[in-house]
């Protein structure tokens, strides 16, 4: 009985989902591109993981597709501090990473939202050895950031910014991510921003 009812309740809000989707596409396909639905902003960047310190920010471009996704591209600089690398002691790692890559957001409910969001990053690193003497080197990678996030004032008519916080993790499994620490362990980034809507109406239609 209990198997039974959670099938019917995911079915149920599957069929609802996807006709909630079908709606939605048709709403876009039936008006097209609508400037106003352009909105900018960003996010800071802010981790402290066993001797790591992470900060960074990340203006983004992105279009509300549909009133539950939201899509766009993003840049970021994170500036990185390692102590303690490679398990010896009082080495010192420092990490500039530049680059950029698109993201999207899904809404399942107005103030919630899961958030993937692949990139790829230009890195210089400084290793300064505690024995004496540094070097440096450049190199270049993928990374795949996925998490979920809470938002204020997200709502369908409404066309004011608003504020959220997400917490992002590096699933790609690259040991030379950006986002992991001196023993390749992912690091949890916490991220939290500001939507503005651009176009006429100062807001978004959504």
């Amino acid at each position: 009985m209990k198997t039974n009812l959670r099938v019917t309740i995911l079915l149920t809000l599957f069929i609802s989902f996807a006709a909630q989707a079908q709606e939605e596409e048709q709403e876009v396909e039936k008006k097209g591109f609508k400037k106003e639905n352009l909105f900018t902003g960003g996010s800071i960047s802010l981790a402290f993981y066993n001797n790591t310190f992470l900060i960074g920010a990340s203006p983004v471009l992105g279009y509300n597709l549909t009133s539950w996704i939201d899509a766009g591209i993003v840049a970021n600089y994170n500036y990185t501090s390692y102590r303690d690398y490679n398990f010896v002691f009082n080495d010192k790692l420092r990490q500039t990473v530049y680059g950029g890559g698109v993201f999207a957001r899904i809404f399942p409910v107005r103030f919630l939202f899961a958030q993937v969001q692949p990139e790829h990053n230009f890195i210089h690193l400084k290793l300064i050895r505690n024995a004496g003497g540094s070097e440096s080197y450049n190199t270049s990678v993928n990374s795949l950031l996925v998490g979920g996030g809470y938002t204020t004032g997200r709502q369908k008519d409404d066309k004011s910014a608003f504020y959220y916080v997400a917490i992002l993790f590096d699933v790609s499994g690259n040991n030379s991510s950006p986002y992991t620490d001196g023993y390749g362990r992912t690091i949890p980034i916490i991220r939290a921003g500001l939507q503005i809507p651009l176009g006429q109406g100062g807001g978004r239609n959504e």
